[in-house]
């Protein structure tokens, strides 16, 4: 892909996310994360240059009094939102997800669980949005370190 006429202009602020936050901008901002059985979801409009990115624990606020970004259903609303409000067009965007993983051994056996709940309330937002997911790197036992491109939808996702 080619970087957008603002990516060519100047170069790329950096942001950290953390766990329970997440991040949209109009201008080139390459934002990363560690994911564990989190998930990060890199929500884009190419064309625009628009992009951001969001790390969540849990897959949905329910039965919780405060519901805030680090639940898969809060952070993929208020992701879909930010992104649309820094200038992306709903028909131009599109998605990556990352994470998911089961690092612990306690927690590996039959049956789903954390980090694949988390991927699977990422996938059902895009789908029910019809937001079409280019890349997808989730589960397994490994944590990855991610680095997405707001400008132009790149991002590299590395197991650690």
């Amino acid at each position: 892909m080619s970087a957008s006429p603002a990516a060519q202009a100047a170069p790329a602020a950096t942001l950290y996310l953390h766990p329970g936050a997440l991040a949209a901008s109009a201008r080139p901002l390459a934002v990363s994360t560690i994911l564990g059985s989190c998930v990060g979801v890199c929500l884009f409009d190419a064309a625009r240059g628009v992009g951001g990115m969001n790390h969540f624990l849990l897959p949905d606020s329910a039965g919780n009094a405060r519901p805030t970004a680090r639940f898969g259903d809060i952070a993929m609303e208020q992701l879909l939102a930010e992104v649309l409000q820094a200038g992306a067009r709903r028909a131009g965007l599109a998605a990556r997800v990352y994470g998911g993983a089961c690092v612990l051994a306690a927690f590996r056996g039959p049956g789903d669980h954390l980090g694949d709940r988390n991927v699977s309330a990422a996938l059902r937002f895009l789908e029910g949005e019809r937001i079409p997911v280019l890349e997808r790197d989730t589960g397994g036992r490994h944590g990855r370190r991610v680095v997405f491109h707001t400008w132009d939808g790149a991002a590299e996702a590395r197991r650690i």
